[in-house]
């Protein structure tokens, strides 16, 4: 744990979300099953407080996001949050809209690889979370639609606008941006949304081997490389190759650079612990 972690006591239960940490993988279930596991307020505010908690401690190494009963997330709440925003000032809708994005902020800024297990509907915000994961795993039931211009509000909410493109290119963003249109799980594999197709009703355990794969694996080398590809999205390439050149240079003082040298030298499985 580091010990950096400032003065506050791990939130020991999460009142919208279930959270279950095993030897370095934590694996986060959006657990309303009845809703499809519609977002809530609180469920934002969670899923925003519970990755910084996780970044502090730096004591987890890998993350399955996943949704619990016959979908992964359905996005925001249309009672609980769309009816309820009918009636909020242009403040409290401007604190609204950052705290979502701050949600896709933390997925993406925290130190350790982010899986999201998908399997039936990711739909409007439940889509961008899936996007902004490092990996998205899914199984053919998978379906991905970015509702937001179908509720009458800008396709490019929650960074989707930024990290959509970057992952399927700008023709195939416009269209499911503007359209709104659902994406089945082979489209979806096509266009490279997906990270990985499995078997029908295989994407948990497929999400949790991936997990434990990253958690046993370099850490400090995860964390660096997921962090260079987030800077470096705006960068030139000047800038990028001496960002590069940087980071290599802290991680060959590290103690997992010279572990894999030791490890080769004695012909075994290098022991990574994450330094």
């Amino acid at each position: 744990m580091s010990p950096f972690s400032g003065s506050a006591l791990r939130t020991e239960k999460w009142r919208h979300l279930r959270v279950d940490i095993n030897d370095g993988v934590a694996t986060l279930t959006l657990a309303r099953p009845e809703k499809l596991n519609a977002l809530t307020f609180g469920a934002y505010a969670d899923l925003r407080d519970l990755l910084a908690e996780l970044s502090r401690e730096r004591a987890v190494r890998a993350l399955v996001l996943g949704g619990e009963g016959r979908g992964f997330c359905s996005g925001g709440d249309v009672d609980e949050i769309i009816g309820a925003t009918l009636a909020m000032d242009t403040a409290q809708l401007l604190d609204f809209n950052r705290m979502t994005g701050q949600v896709v902020r933390a997925i993406r800024e925290c130190p350790f690889p982010v899986i999201a297990a998908v399997h039936g509907v990711a739909a409007g915000a439940g889509a961008v979370l899936a996007l902004a994961a490092d990996f998205r795993i899914a199984d053919p039931s998978a379906r991905f639609a970015f509702l937001f211009t179908r509720v009458g509000l800008s396709g490019g909410d929650m960074g989707a606008a930024y990290l959509l493109p970057r992952v399927v290119g700008l023709g195939h963003a416009t269209r499911l941006l503007m359209l709104g249109e659902p994406v089945g799980a082979p489209e979806a594999e096509r266009i490279g949304l997906i990270s990985e197709l499995t078997e029908e009703g295989g994407v948990a355990a497929r999400a949790a081997e991936l997990a434990r794969r990253l958690a046993d694996g370099p850490a400090l080398a995860h964390a660096q490389t997921k962090a260079l590809l987030t800077a470096e999205l705006d960068m030139p390439l000047a800038a990028s190759v001496e960002l590069d050149a940087a980071t290599q240079a802290l991680l060959m003082n590290g103690e997992d650079y010279a572990e894999f040298h030791a490890a080769f030298t004695e012909k075994r499985a290098p022991e990574w612990q994450g330094r």
